[in-house]
């Protein structure tokens, strides 16, 4: 062993022992899914702590000159039959009993027990030491090998520390308004039980405020389950926040929600609030499903959940390109349903999958940073088959049982980690809506091919809004981007009334055997919704100079190649909380959208005149708290904005009607305070600090480490008032601004362009004929966008194939009735 330890002595300055706050990556490799339980094991970089698998590590070594590697190896231990196994091969179900992850009680995060195998090994001729073999080197050796290998083993892994993030959905915040509530000596006592709504009788779900001890029923849900809102309605009438949900009183506690905070949350004064209506929360019993409970049943929803999984039949499994797999990481099926999708558009397979050699030559030090290699390493982990096999029983030691459906599959970490970075939501464990990750995903895109080819266009289409104005009769033409179809969903046109007017009476009359029946709609009734012109009754007309009513059309300026449309299934509430419509719209295979073709501007037309509506106010207007359209504002809402932006864009046009405040949204969005909250001249401008001010160390040495340098961070944080997502976002729309400051030596920023800076002038699209055909589609089930689970349905040689998660099957029944998402492409002819 000599030779060894002589090699170790001449590469003893390069081995690094990892420090706090090192980036430990010894569970999957930097550019591919390999890990230690992959045949050949995983290297770790002795030096950067990369991780590289056996095809990579030859790579890395010759370009960053760096030869020892810790070599990690696991074998998986084979489990011992559970209990609660029920013999069918399949790991034991135990039922959840909070609404949780990765936390005792929570839905299942599969852990698996390994046997590990640990050793240097040198490159190129990689010559293998053991810590054994340590025993017979130099003191300075064994020394500093030995500490480097104990503080990489020892470390908290990258992959893993995301893997088990925990996320607690029962976690809630004391109401500001517990302190110090104001209770009515209105006399009033409630009685120990049997409560029914004071308005419709109904006998559950009930709740009681504390302010006045009004008792009334909750919510009605999506499926017309629950309630009647008149428990919001009162609130909504009055403003008394806190409200208990009387069938889950306990001494332990129970369910108290602020409608003003829009929240479940805790009130530390409850018994003394419950008291003050006689109820002694000491001798209470609970008698109904927590709101916890309800949410975990939602999670399991038999019904949707059922039909969207076609978990009604025998699936079989498939394998091979095209057909692998990703792991659910906690609440990312969204984001798995999406990269799934994208990856079948050719634009992205010739983008990041064909070119992925040359990405991963011109890779920065740190891959693990860079946009384009994640893209690339996660779509050729999906498209080469390499990981598309069956994954073993968990409880067979040779993997020689039947396949149960589940894949080895890919745990996309890093690709999730990077993407979500600096956003408010998809940096989170929490669910997301697919349709706004798809936009946030494109919108990354973009940022990142700011020249050469560019994937997001197969997407990208314009279209041409007309408005006339109804007194003038003149009119007016813009364009705008978009990347996808909202199309409505015009409940009025259900084909089923009778059936859902039967249904509802009979829950009306508290028949709890009245079947759930879902909303028909004509898909040609969403159509022609879509294409009907919208009566604008607040209009400021530049022609008359005045508010009017004016008509606006919508078209198609182009075709995409790839069309995505969203179901606009979620709406919002009057307390601007998101709820779903149950709806069923069969979506057919073919759709012809030629009919919607603009036209431009038509022989005889007359244009309205280019003037500005009237300021909203002026400096020596007294600053009052603005009387928005909440109509404007739902409207934007819907269309997938911020709600504060939204509010933003009707404030700042004056109430002028939605064409307007749309205008301002296209022409802000940009903006680094795009979604803050809206804050009106003369006002504290809230969170954040003055420019004078210092600013937060962990804020910068987040920035920094994305490939910025000190300088540009301080820059980004200066202008947004020291908050790190609004300065991620500056700095990412701001850098032509940044091209003269130096960029740190951690490689290129994630948004760095490729080749040249300047951007093309204008938006290119790509036309041709509107005749497209459905190409995937993603379901939801659930309540709302921010719980429930996401599938996708793939036509793959003109076999559907179902994506759920790990589980890739062919499909029997898809689902098209029940789809959120539609991708479709131009049909060949």
């Amino acid at each position: 062993m000599a030779d060894v330890g002589e090699v170790l002595m001449s590469v003893l300055s390069t081995i690094r022992v990892p420090k706090p706050g090192d980036r430990v990556h010894k569970d999957e490799c930097a550019l591919s899914f390999s890990s230690p339980e992959s045949e050949g094991g995983l290297y770790v970089c002795m030096n950067s702590f990369l991780g590289f698998g056996s095809q990579y590590v030859d790579r890395h070594h010759a370009r960053a000159g760096q030869r020892a590697y810790l070599h990690i190896t696991r074998t998986r231990k084979a489990k011992k039959e559970d209990d609660n196994n029920s013999g069918s091969g399949h790991p034991p179900k135990k039922k959840p009993t909070r609404l949780a992850i990765g936390i005792a009680g929570g839905f299942d995060v599969e852990q698996e027990q390994y046997e590990e195998d640990v050793k240097v090994v040198i490159l190129p001729d990689r010559q293998e030491v053991t810590a054994e073999d340590l025993g017979t080197m130099p003191d300075v050796v064994r020394e500093r090998v030995s500490l480097s290998m104990a503080g990489i083993m020892a470390a908290d892994s990258v992959s893993h520390t995301l893997q088990i993030q925990q996320w607690d959905g029962e976690v809630r915040q004391e109401s500001r308004h517990a302190a110090d509530l104001k209770q009515l000596d209105n006399g009033l006592k409630i009685p120990p039980s049997g409560w029914r709504c004071e308005v419709c009788d109904l006998q559950e779900n009930i709740w009681m405020n504390l302010t006045d001890g009004k008792v009334l029923c909750g919510r009605r849900y999506f499926d017309g389950t629950g309630g009647n809102n008149h428990a919001l309605l009162h609130f909504q009438e009055t403003g008394y926040p806190l409200a208990v949900k009387l069938g889950t009183i306990t001494p332990d506690g129970a369910d108290v929600y602020s409608y003003d905070e829009d929240d479940m949350v805790l009130d530390s004064k409850l018994p003394e609030h419950l008291s003050h209506f006689g109820i002694d929360m000491m001798t209470m019993e609970k008698t109904e499903r927590t709101m916890t409970e309800l949410e975990i049943a939602v999670n399991q929803r038999v019904g949707e959940w059922e039909v969207i999984q076609e978990s009604g039949t025998t699936l079989r499994p498939l394998y091979g390109s095209g057909l692998t797999g990703m792991k659910n990481l906690g609440n990312s099926c969204y984001l798995n349903s999406v990269m799934q999708v994208l990856f079948t558009v050719p634009d992205f397979q010739s983008k990041y999958v064909s070119n992925i050699d040359k990405i991963i030559d011109d890779a920065p030090s740190d891959p693990t940073q860079d946009f384009k290699v994640q893209v690339a390493k996660l779509g050729y982990g999906l498209l080469s088959g390499e990981y598309s096999k069956p994954a073993p029983d968990p409880g067979d030691e040779n993997g020689a049982s039947e396949p149960r459906g589940d894949q080895i599959g890919i745990a996309p970490r890093m690709f999730k980690a990077l993407v979500g970075r600096g956003h408010p939501e998809f940096s989170t464990n929490r669910q997301q809506d697919a349709q706004e990750f798809l936009l946030h995903f494109i919108n990354m895109v973009e940022r990142n091919c700011r020249s050469g080819a560019n994937p997001s266009e197969a997407f990208r289409f314009l279209v041409e809004e007309k408005i006339v104005c109804q007194q003038s009769e003149k009119t007016k033409y813009t364009q705008r981007v978009d990347y996808m179809v909202q199309l409505p969903v015009p409940i009025d046109q259900a084909t089923n009334t009778e059936e859902l007017q039967e249904a509802e009476r009979r829950r009306d009359e508290g028949d709890a055997s009245a079947p759930t029946v879902r909303a028909q709609i004509p898909f040609t009734a969403c159509m022609a919704a879509l294409s009907e012109p919208e009566i604008l009754t607040d209009f400021w007309s530049s022609a008359v100079q005045a508010k009017t009513t004016a008509t606006k059309t919508t078209r198609f300026a182009s075709f995409p190649d790839h069309l995505v449309i969203q179901i606009k299934k979620f709406t919002f509430g009057l307390d601007w909380v998101p709820k779903k419509l149950d709806v069923s719209i069969d979506v057919p295979d073919t759709l012809d959208l030629s009919a919607l073709r603009a036209m431009g501007q038509q022989p005889g037309e007359e244009l309205l005149p280019e003037v500005a509506p009237p300021p909203l106010m002026t400096p020596d207007v007294e600053v009052k708290a603005p009387v928005l359209d909440d109509s404007t504002v739902s409207q934007l809402c819907e269309m997938g904005f911020p709600l504060e932006a939204c509010r933003k864009a009707v404030y700042y046009t004056g109430n002028t009607g939605i064409d307007a405040a749309m205008n301002w949204i296209m022409g802000h969005m940009d903006d680094p305070d795009f979604s803050a909250p809206l804050v009106l001249p003369g006002c504290s401008s809230g969170a954040g600090t003055t420019p004078t001010e210092s600013l937060s160390e962990e804020h910068l040495a987040t920035i920094v480490s994305m490939g910025f340098s000190r300088d540009q961070a301080t820059k980004a944080l200066r202008a947004t008032s020291n908050v790190l997502d609004r300065a991620v976002d500056w700095i990412f729309s701001h850098l032509d601004d940044l091209e003269s400051m130096d960029v740190s030596e951690g490689g290129r920023s994630a948004a760095e362009s490729e080749g040249g800076r300047d951007p093309p002038p204008g938006p290119r699209v790509r036309d041709g004929p509107g005749k497209y055909e459905l190409l995937a589609f993603i379901s939801h089930m659930g309540t709302s966008t921010m719980c429930g689970h996401y599938v996708c349905h793939i036509k793959k040689d003109q076999q559907w194939v179902i994506f759920n998660d790990q589980k890739v099957c062919a499909s029997e029944k898809p689902p098209t009735d029940l789809d959120y998402l539609d991708f479709c492409r131009r049909m060949a002819k």
